[in-house]
């Protein structure tokens, strides 16, 4: 049985008030909080098992590799991948999404070359793809939503052309909620023998993933959104695109030998992993899916599913709030607005009064903001300790806000 009580009880913060009264926080799209075995895990790394990882003869070193390089199995297991060597890090999904613009598409692809986007994406799924297009000339092609926020696969698979290149698709907006259905896109992209990236930061936090079943060539996670610490994070790579990919970054660890004419490369995944990692960070958001899968991502998906639901039956019930975004079978994730001349920061700052947090603004995706026909919006985003009750508390400040600015 999901016990949310219980398990809020394993989240330090959610015990602690701001501005008198008790945390209801609800941006967990932009970062999660995190449960106190993750902190106990980290302070003990700290205090009793820190050394710098690899080639350490001494005792502290192997520990601190041993626990470090464990968690590639655990990131592999967390996402159904057959090879932890498939497995590499990184410190979030906006450096794994450049390490493949770099590493893999930047020497393979020409001016007129196409990437396929859909306007869903967050900037972190935008930028690195509009450095190619600055220095190499390759062209972007974008995919818009329907009216209700849901990305057609199908329109996607329709945008691949002759020069199509790379499909980069996010599995859930970060804005909208909208749950994508990457694995119809890799089918259809697959028949054409185009690779996809799937920008996994919002969807594996939400539900399970299993990259196989999806079929991509990419699938980049973030860890701090999954309930572990900032600065962390993966992606996992096909083993046969790992070969076609040169270095990232150089420094220590992804070199076999450097002499003073030539340098040979280690095989990956450490190929692509330069200088002292985030090990403690890494230990931690390792301890974080371990949590996660503890609970069941199926028993995370049910719980948020719930919360969605009872959100949208009470947001619907309030003729003066604008949602952005309906689509069936959508995550947790709530972007609003309301008639009358309140900014979202306005919303925002009474919403914090009453110790509710939200995030205000572009929300990192501002073409999707362009195309809903707004400049900023309130984003409420659910995660696994939050509560109808919290749903409640943030309709009743809502109606505040309605009060204090029509």
């Amino acid at each position: 049985m999901y016990d949310v009580q219980k398990i809020r009880a394993d989240f330090p913060i959610l015990g602690r008030r701001v501005n008198n009264r008790p945390l209801v926080y609800l941006d967990n799209g932009a970062s999660a909080q995190k449960p106190r075995v993750v902190i106990d895990a980290m302070t003990k790394a700290y205090e009793e098992e820190y050394s710098n990882v690899h080639r350490g003869l001494h005792y502290l070193s192997t520990v601190a590799t041993e626990k470090y390089e464990g968690v590639r199995a655990i990131v592999a297991r967390f996402l159904g991948a057959p090879d932890p060597e498939e497995i590499v890090f990184t410190t979030g999904t906006t450096e794994g999404i450049n390490l493949v613009s770099y590493a893999w598409a930047a020497p393979r692809m020409e001016a007129g070359d196409e990437i396929v986007l859909s306007v869903l994406e967050h900037h972190a799924n935008i930028v690195p793809w509009h450095f190619l297009r600055e220095r190499q000339g390759v062209v972007l092609k974008w995919v818009e939503p329907e009216g209700d926020g849901s990305l057609d696969p199908q329109k996607v698979i329709d945008a691949i052309g002759p020069r199509t290149r790379l499909i980069a698709v996010t599995q859930m907006s970060n804005v909208t909620g909208t749950l994508v259905d990457v694995a119809a896109i890799c089918r259809g992209a697959k028949e054409r023998g185009v690779p996809v990236l799937v920008d996994g930061s919002q969807g594996a936090v939400h539900r399970p993933v299993s990259v196989p079943e999806i079929g991509c060539d990419f699938y980049a996670i973030t860890g701090h959104k999954l309930y572990g610490p900032s600065g962390s994070g993966a992606i996992w790579i096909a083993k046969d695109r790992m070969k076609e990919m040169r270095p990232f970054l150089g420094g220590g660890d992804m070199i076999r030998d450097v002499t003073r004419e030539a340098v040979t490369y280690n095989d990956p995944p450490m190929k692509f992993e330069a200088g002292t990692p985030g090990i403690v960070q890494q230990i931690g958001m390792g301890v974080a899916l371990e949590y996660l899968m503890g609970l069941g991502m199926e028993n995370v998906a049910a719980h948020e599913a719930t919360l969605r639901d009872y959100a949208r039956e009470k947001f619907r019930g309030l003729n003066w709030l604008n949602v952005q975004g309906d689509a069936p079978g959508k995550g947790a994730i709530f972007s609003f607005t309301l008639d009358g001349p309140a900014h979202a920061h306005d919303i925002s700052t009474v919403l914090d009064q009453k110790g509710i947090a939200v995030r205000a603004g572009t929300h990192c995706a501002m073409p999707l903001l362009e195309h809903l026909g707004v400049t900023a919006t309130c984003r409420a985003s659910f995660g696994l300790y939050n509560t109808t009750d919290e749903v409640d508390a943030l309709v009743e400040a809502l109606e505040l806000c309605h009060e204090l600015f029509a």
